[in-house]
């Protein structure tokens, strides 16, 4: 008998699927889902159930744990022909407009709140990362070009890196860190620069291996995938390199290496991803103290301000200039960098470090995302559509797990025909969809049926398209291309790239 471990499982069951049942509670509201878990956390702690948690070090570790998992999926899932063009800004974003964040943010903090330089500019490290989980489960949503949603997306992939060394960094006393100026920015290169090649080298065996081994259940490769992610987190880790940058890099190489059972693999690390989001919303919840969180409403903000209003569109601005984004997507850009559970997480670090100011930095952190998430996620639907970047007629992945896909390496997209799309009145043979690409079903006023290639689509009409792994983006190109010029596209020189708005 272990009644301990007993009543342990009862509640951590009863809270997991209350946290599953709220995804569909929140998806209605419109709430997010992260803040559902938060207030889980909450309920269940010293102001709710009275379970007392006050373990600052074992959070941090599980919620680097979480990260890893959350980062590996959100890898494996972008596809490195969309994420390719995007690559430059996301990097960008990553590096220079973290920096130029924490130093916007830490100068309005030092000078509106009077902290010290160093804790102002803590605040401005620990909230420079976007979170990964709250920009996937976001913009998955939305029907966004694909070079937005891929830079949103890689740039909350990559930015963990960077700001989890700066952190730390932060940290530490002088007296700790003990060197000059120029060996910390040698330090910061040499991490990342060491985390994408331990990236590239755990990838690269991951495919090479999954390939050739005939593993005796399916079940398997979805677990020897993460297993290699989380290796490239633990090698990075070993040669003090990013282990977060790396674990990004690898899981997009495995994800796009066309792996045996990918559908599988996909939804077994969305599945783990979910539990880990749903985990560490609920312990940093759980490790909250709400007593002190109203003094912490002013600093989180005058905090929170000054990041959307200054920092986020200055650190856009700044990180587009070698690039060509227009002025409506960079300030799409900088409304949609959301903050979730990756602050929170990353304010640990120096609370278990004891650095002085740490523990209002936590709660002013907290309430920050609580009150930005609600005031950010909410909106990105209409602001998108404010400002003129969204792209309805955008095909979109659907995951399913069918034997014959798998055996064609193909993928099955959704496509909608929405109102002022030129596919209104085009035949399906006027698609002219490159060899490997068709369309097997129309869904037409709540009725499906095969169309033959005389079927004239209709405004509202979606469309279900198996593509192959090597025409998918030629198909989407086309089908791209007709939305916007029609049949005669190609007659008026309009191929599908996804361009600048």
């Amino acid at each position: 008998m272990t009644p301990g471990l007993d009543t342990a499982l009862l509640v951590g069951a009863a809270v997991l699927l209350v946290a599953v049942g709220a995804v569909r509670f929140s998806t209605r509201l419109g709430v997010p889902s992260l803040l559902v878990y938060l207030a889980l956390g909450v309920a269940i702690g010293e102001a709710g159930l009275g379970i007392r948690f006050d373990d600052v070090e074992l959070t941090r570790v599980l919620g680097f744990c979480a990260l890893i998992v959350i980062i590996a999926e959100g890898g494996l899932s972008a596809r490195w022909s969309t994420l390719r063009p995007a690559l430059g800004m996301a990097a960008a974003l990553s590096t220079v407009g973290v920096l130029v964040s924490i130093v916007v943010v830490g100068c309005v903090v030092h000078l509106l709140l009077g902290l010290d330089w160093r804790l102002a500019l803590l605040y401005g490290a620990v909230l420079s990362s976007t979170d990964a989980a709250a920009v996937f489960a976001t913009l998955r949503r939305l029907r966004l070009p694909p070079r937005l949603v891929a830079t949103l997306e890689a740039e909350s992939g990559m930015n963990d890196a960077p700001v989890v060394i700066v952190v730390v960094l932060l940290s530490r006393s002088a007296a700790e860190a003990g060197h000059p100026w120029w060996y910390e920015v040698f330090l910061v290169g040499y991490e990342l620069g060491a985390g994408a090649a331990v990236g590239v080298a755990a990838g690269l065996a991951g495919r090479y291996a999954l390939r050739r081994a005939a593993l005796p259940s399916a079940g398997l490769y979805p677990i020897a995938v993460v297993g290699f992610t989380v290796l490239a987190y633990a090698a990075g880790a070993v040669l003090h390199a990013s282990g977060f940058l790396a674990v990004y890099v690898a899981g997009v190489l495995l994800g796009n290496a066309r792996l045996p059972h990918r559908q599988a693999i996909l939804g077994f690390a969305d599945g783990l991803a979910w539990l880990a989001q749903i985990g560490l919303f609920v312990l940093l919840g759980l490790l909250a103290s709400p007593g002190r969180l109203a003094d912490a409403v002013l600093p989180a903000v005058v905090t929170g301000l000054a990041l959307l209003l200054l920092a986020r569109p200055l650190s856009v601005v700044v990180s587009a200039l070698p690039f060509r984004f227009p002025p409506r997507e960079q300030l799409f850009l900088s409304w949609a960098g959301l903050r979730g559970a990756v602050p929170i997480v990353l304010a640990t670090i120096p609370l278990s470090l004891r650095v002085p100011g740490a523990d209002r930095l936590f709660d002013a952190v907290f309430v920050l995302v609580v009150i930005f998430t609600l005031l950010q996620a909410g909106t990105l639907a209409p602001a998108a559509r404010r400002l003129g970047v969204t792209a309805p007629a955008e095909a979109a992945e659907i995951r399913v797990e069918t034997a014959p896909l798998e055996r064609m390496r193909a993928d099955l997209l959704q496509l909608e025909v929405p109102p002022g799309s030129r596919l209104g009145g085009v035949h399906v043979d006027e698609l002219r969809l490159p060899v490997g690409a068709s369309v097997t079903l129309v869904l037409r006023d709540g009725s499906g049926f095969v169309p033959g290639p005389d079927t004239r689509l209709k405004v509202g009409d979606s469309l279900l398209i198996v593509a192959t792994a090597e025409t998918r983006d030629e198909a989407e190109r086309r089908l791209r291309a007709v939305s916007r010029r029609g049949r005669l596209a190609r007659w008026f020189g309009e191929y599908g790239e996804d361009r600048e708005s």
